[in-house]
């Protein structure tokens, strides 16, 4: 199986760099067996049956990107250089990994100021990136870097176009509750408090799980043969009350549907071979891709993804490679907008 199999060519235009307003206009393509139907997000009222079981990532998205000054006594005198910082996940160790620019001009043991509140040391610098670790931490740190961080886009759109203040309520999910990603679960971001109350009176039962999306997400997958590559790992809990929805859901005949990626990539974490839920807490690195057997998951609410992707590989997985290239070709032809603040499409095999 080799890379160029997940490879397409997309146009410029069709990036989103805003989401549309509101959140449940954006355009859904319904992928189901091999019907493919152009719709509407406000158009899953009915396609969801009461019994349906939808799977949420209630993942925040902390204001990950950094402005400091590092502060340096030399034989010239007091050396004063601007570091971007972005800051990628925490560590077992209390430290937060971390990007920087420029990285040359930092040493372990320096100290990086962002405001009066908040600083933090330089611990390691190796591969590319270091390790920081704040004089802040729990609620103290969570409001400083309130105050001084800003969104972390992904970098096709950060490449096109600087994050503002809009961007602080449009990357964020309507139901975030635990702090933690750097990326948001963007499937999650068409639904509005109108669309859940809508799904809820239909019927459409929800579980929330946390999986905290690490910038990894975004790492190309570098290996022509896709089958030797390695997931970073992201952390992620299934609680108990939450596998127990999801088993009594099977148990009924309702659809287990997760929305977004790194919900089902979750639950297929948790899940036995035979399909059984079970309470999950820690890290997860599953790859899937074409030839994986799923547990748990019987469709899936997700949104279009970059050529060459990881993310590409599963849709594949679930619907089968040609089914997914007669998606995207559609898709394609159709206008649809691509990646984070994009379009939608419902994947059912």
């Amino acid at each position: 199986m080799k890379l160029s199999d997940f490879d397409f060519d997309l146009p410029e235009r069709l990036i989103a760099t805003r989401p549309v307003r509101p959140r449940t206009a954006a355009r859904l393509l319904l992928a189901e067996g091999d019907t493919i139907s152009d719709l509407h997000v406000s158009d899953l009222v009915s396609l969801f049956r009461p019994g349906d079981r939808l799977v949420l990532n209630d993942t925040r998205v902390i204001p990950a990107r950094l402005s400091g000054m590092r502060e340096r006594m030399t034989g010239q005198g007091l050396s004063v250089a601007r570091i971007e910082v972005t800051l990628l996940e925490p560590t077992p160790e209390g430290c937060w990994a971390a990007l920087a620019k420029p990285l040359r001009k930092l040493a372990v043991g320096e100290r990086l100021c962002f405001s009066e509140a908040l600083s933090a040391d330089v611990v390691t610098i190796s591969g590319g990136q270091m390790e920081i670790t704040f004089n802040l931490s729990g609620s103290d740190f969570d409001a400083a870097l309130a105050d001084v961080g800003h969104m972390p886009l992904p970098p096709y759109i950060a490449a096109l176009r600087s994050p503002d203040e809009q961007d602080e309520q449009d990357y964020q999910t309507v139901f975030a509750r635990k702090l933690g990603a750097v990326a948001a679960p963007t499937a999650s971001l068409h639904f509005d408090e109108q669309l859940l109350r809508s799904l809820t009176e239909r019927g459409v039962d929800f579980t929330h799980v946390t999986l905290h999306v690490g910038a990894g997400t975004f790492l190309p997958v570098k290996v022509d043969d896709v089958t030797k590559h390695r997931m970073h790992s992201e952390w992620g809990e299934v609680t108990v009350e939450a596998a127990g929805e999801i088993n009594g859901t099977r148990r009924a005949g309702g659809r287990i549907i997760p929305v977004g990626t790194t919900a089902l990539r979750l639950i297929e974490s948790a899940a036995t071979a035979s399909g059984e839920m079970l309470p999950w807490r820690g890290g997860t690195d599953i790859f899937i891709y074409p030839g994986y057997r799923f547990r748990v998951t019987d469709a899936l609410m997700t949104n279009f993804h970059l050529p060459k992707s990881t993310l590409l590989m599963l849709v594949s997985a679930l619907m089968g490679a040609e089914r997914m290239r007669r998606v995207y070709d559609h898709a394609i032809r159709e206008g649809y907008r691509f990646f984070s603040y994009g379009d939608a499409s419902l994947l059912i095999p």
